[in-house]
């Protein structure tokens, strides 16, 4: 049984090896470009990406704009707002709790009086202090990535996906010794 198989291995791997003899190794193959292909071509630019993360510095979604993906913008513009709302509504609280604070400490009536204690007020500060910040940090961590999104798509813009992403497996015949050599290539055509 085990004789077959290596039979049947040995018969596969020399005629695949005396059909790979068989080709021409110094033949050129050229490809002919169609219009089609033509008109979908860009040359190569460098500065493409740099210019779209200006854009994007400038005005948040102009780099979006420049790479053509429009449906981002919304997006980076609600981040923003989200941001810059939540900073201004921390904000009005915070300045709530101060100045029911500060006319507590100067002896006069506040809209919290017998509700919360000077301690709650002052937890209350801290709270929507450390919310304010986070929510700056919100709104400048989306600005950046809204730049970043920019460079990076317009770099993967010209990054050039072709069709015909095959895997051929071949079995290389050394002309010098006779033997068949066994590995694994891997094959960039431009």
């Amino acid at each position: 049984m085990k004789n077959n198989q290596l039979f049947c291995l040995f018969f596969f791997l020399l005629a695949v090896s005396v059909s790979n003899a068989q080709q021409d190794t110094l033949s050129v193959q050229t490809e002919k470009i169609t219009e089609e292909q033509e008109k979908d071509y860009e040359p190569y630019n460098a500065l493409a990406p740099s210019k779209a993360a200006f854009y994007s510095a400038i005005l948040p979604g102009l780099g979006q704009a420049y790479n053509g993906s429009y449906w981002k913008i919304p997006i980076a513009y609600g981040g923003l707002a989200t941001g810059i709302y939540f900073y201004l509504e921390n904000d009005k609280q915070y300045d709530r709790y101060r100045d029911a604070y500060k006319d507590r400490l100067a002896g006069r009536t506040d809209e919290f009086q017998g509700r919360i204690s000077d301690d709650g007020l002052r937890r209350a500060q801290e709270f929507y202090q450390k919310n304010k910040e986070i929510s700056i940090l919100v709104t400048v961590g989306v600005y950046i990535l809204n730049i970043v999104d920019a460079n990076v798509e317009a770099h993967l813009r010209q990054f050039n996906v072709d069709e015909d992403l095959s895997l051929r497996p071949n079995l290389d015949f050394d002309a010098l010794s006779g033997k068949t050599n066994y590995g694994l290539t891997l094959n960039f055509n431009f």
